[in-house]
Parts: C-alpha cells; structure tokens; sequence
C-alpha cells in the first residue's frame, strides 16, 4: 500500500461519522478502523470495521453508485456497540482498485466473486452475518447466494434491478444496457459528475424530502470519482454491459434462492421503481416493505430507520 493510501485511510478514519458528538465517541469506544484488504493480484479493497466489544453478530453494508463506504458511517455509530459493522468499496469506486476492464470485468458476477472473497478474507462467521446491500451491491449478493446458500443468516436488498425490465428504469440506465445507447451515455455521464454528485440523492423527492449529503460523504465522493484513469462511471458502464445477461442468470434460477430475503424500497425510486421490488419479493416470497416519502437511497436518507432494520434481523 502507498503513503498516500495510508495516509487517506487516516484521515477517513478520523472523520466523525455523526452528527453529534456523543455518537462519535461511541464509535470510538467500539473501535473502528479504515484499512486495505488484498483480494488478489489485481485487486485490493478498501475497507471499514466497527467491531463491538461483545459483538451479537456481523453485518456487512454493499454499496450502490455513486457511493462510497463512507455513506455506511452514520450507521456503523448506531451499531457500534452491538454488532460488528464491515463494508467495503467496491472495485471501480472509493480507493479500492481500478484494473483496466480487460483484467477485471465489474459485472455483477464478478462482484460477486470479490464478495465472496471479502467474507473469506475477513474471517466473517456466515452463520450470524446479515448482509445489507442496495443498488449495484444487491444483484453480486444474490448470485452468491445462489451457489451458496449459507453465506449469511438473512440478507436484506433494496433498490436495484434483479429482473432485466427497462420499463421500470431511469432513462439513462436504461440507456446503459446495451448499444449504441450505452457508449454516449457513459460520456455524457463523465461529462456531467459534478452534477451527479450534487444531487443524484435528491431527484424524485419533493423540496420537503429532499436532504443534503454529510460533508465527508459528499467530499469522499468527489476525491474518488476519478483514479487510475478509471472513473466511477466508467465502472458503472462496465457493471451495465453485463447486467443483462446476469439478471436473466438470476431470474432463470430464482428457485435456488434459499438464503433468508427481506426487500426494502423507497417508495419514490425513480431511477428503479417500485413495480421492480414489488414483483422481485412476490416472486421469491419475501416481506417487502416499501417506505412512504424515501427515494433510492433509503440509508442516506433515514439512517436510523436502515439502522433498526439490521437489529431486528437480528432478533
């Protein structure tokens, strides 16, 4: 690892990962670390650990675009003292690693390998994880669970495309999905990041719901659009060129889906809205709860209620 990486991951960690300051001492009692785990000769991941002093059981937080680990701070504090918290960036965001899409593809599939790697890396005890993903985090976790059915006591998913159904998409994911759509979009998408970035959180909400991202969030954002020549939207675009084919991989083989499932949505997703959740939790018979006045990123926008959701898996 470079000085430069270390000395980021230091300043990441030193960050306050709360409003107040009473929650971020409790973090500190609970110890939290920001740290680089080696998946392979290609990749390296940047992760984060809250680890409670008697801990009831393990949670790991998959991120969704444009996110980073950062966005799982707020709830890592509300946990802290109870659970031991992981996430991770993945490749093609944050200051994980950036290959060249000929030695790392970033479908779906292979995150779900890099998944699967991180658990074992980890040392994470599958029989009490409850893993948490949304967006692109959501499709690698359930084709995992496909081959193995026992990598997490439950997993909660929210917010993504698990069935190929453009018609429930935001224009531009749609556009992502194939030619000649794709290449202008993933262009027009670098063009325009500042924009994204300011308020991809916000669209579809009314002024009332709308909310602001906590400064370190937002500044980790920007800091990682860009590395190694590879942006988060490239990574996207990359993620999206095999989406297709893993999504029907998943629809085709739905009934191997063992693994204990809870859906959440956001009931004003705009960019996957809630036909997707409410036909993915019928067909697999999942408790689907959908979240009046939430829109895509439900994390961000009530921490406290994601937060109450991964104690009650617990329960």
């Amino acid at each position: 690892m470079s000085k430069d990486k270390t000395a980021h991951a230091a300043s990441v960690a030193a960050t306050p990962s709360s409003h107040t300051a009473e929650a971020f001492a409790s973090t500190q009692a609970a110890q939290d670390t920001i740290d680089f785990i080696e998946i392979d000769e290609v990749l390296t991941l940047r992760r984060m650990i809250v680890r409670a002093p008697t801990p009831k059981g393990p949670v790991l937080f998959l991120h969704g675009f444009p996110e980073t680990l950062t966005v799982w701070k707020e709830i890592a504090t509300t946990l802290a003292h109870d659970y031991d918290v992981h996430a991770f960036d993945w490749p093609g965001y944050g200051q994980s690693s950036r290959p060249a899409s000929e030695r790392f593809s970033y479908a779906p599939r292979a995150y779900a390998r890099v998944l699967k790697a991180y658990i074992e890396r980890a040392g994470i005890d599958r029989s009490k994880l409850v893993i948490y993903a949304t967006d692109i985090g959501a499709l690698p976790v359930l084709l995992l669970a496909l081959d193995e059915p026992t990598i997490a006591r439950q997993i909660i998913v929210g917010d993504f495309a698990p069935f190929d159904r453009p018609h429930h998409m935001w224009e531009n994911l749609q556009n992502l999905k194939a030619e000649p759509t794709a290449s202008p979009t993933r262009a027009y998408m670098n063009k325009t990041s500042d924009e994204i970035l300011q308020n991809v959180h916000r669209r579809g909400l009314s002024p009332a719901e709308q909310f602001d991202l906590r400064i370190d969030v937002q500044q980790d954002m920007i800091r990682s659009w860009s590395r190694d020549g590879v942006t988060s939207a490239d990574a996207f675009a990359h993620y999206y060129a095999s989406f297709t084919r893993d999504q029907q991989y998943l629809e085709a083989n739905l009934d191997r889906l063992k693994t204990p499932m809870k859906v959440i949505w956001g009931e004003k997703d705009i960019y996957i809205t809630k036909e997707m959740g409410i036909e993915f939790a019928g067909k697999i018979g999942a408790k689907l709860d959908l979240l009046p006045g939430i829109g895509h990123f439900p994390h961000l926008q009530n921490p406290k209620q994601t937060a109450e959701e991964i104690i009650a898996s617990f329960r």
